[in-house]
């Protein structure tokens, strides 16, 4: 069985707003445009995800409601674990472990550093564009993983493709 892993960062989110904390601050417009962008081109490829979790963060929820609706995946099938609003690689190994283990595709929204790290863990080196940024906001790296997501080591998932909302505008 081939498994697939997608790592989602959040979509670009606004700074001008009253939101109480960072973990209320919502998406900009831009990123309101590039969540169903996102979710348009994940289901042209037939990127599916059985599984979904994001962190509870507003705009991490907004940006995988948004990514989903093009995939035909409702909001309330979405999974939120507060493990991946501060994830550290060992925090999103855990979150990716307690996946149903009959899951062939999952996606994980998040914030980086976090998922720029767990990308590194597990594929190893990444060539990173020239602008310094692996994964900015809407970007989603898809990988190939092993048969279990219960046991996950360093380098054991190989990179396919790191896929920028910008890359798809016409």
């Amino acid at each position: 069985m081939s498994r697939h892993l997608l790592v989602l960062r959040h979509a670009k989110s606004a700074w001008d707003t009253d939101a109480a904390s960072d973990f209320h601050r919502p998406l900009a417009k831009r990123g309101k445009k590039d969540g169903p962008r996102m979710g348009k081109w994940l289901a042209e490829q037939a990127l599916i995800p059985d599984h979904v979790v994001s962190s509870p963060a507003k705009r991490a929820r907004q940006t995988a409601v948004a990514v989903c609706k093009p995939l035909g995946i409702a909001k309330q099938a979405i999974r939120e674990d507060e493990r991946i609003y501060m994830g550290v690689t060992g925090g999103l190994l855990h979150v990716l472990a307690d996946c149903p283990p009959d899951a062939e595709t999952v996606m994980i929204v998040g914030h980086n550093p976090g998922l720029e790290d767990l990308v590194e863990y597990l594929c190893g080196a990444v060539d990173v564009p020239a602008d310094g940024k692996m994964l900015p906001t809407a970007t989603v790296a898809h990988l190939e993983m092993p048969d279990r997501w219960d046991a996950l080591a360093g380098g054991s998932a190989r990179l396919r493709s790191i896929t920028r909302p910008r890359s798809l505008e016409a």
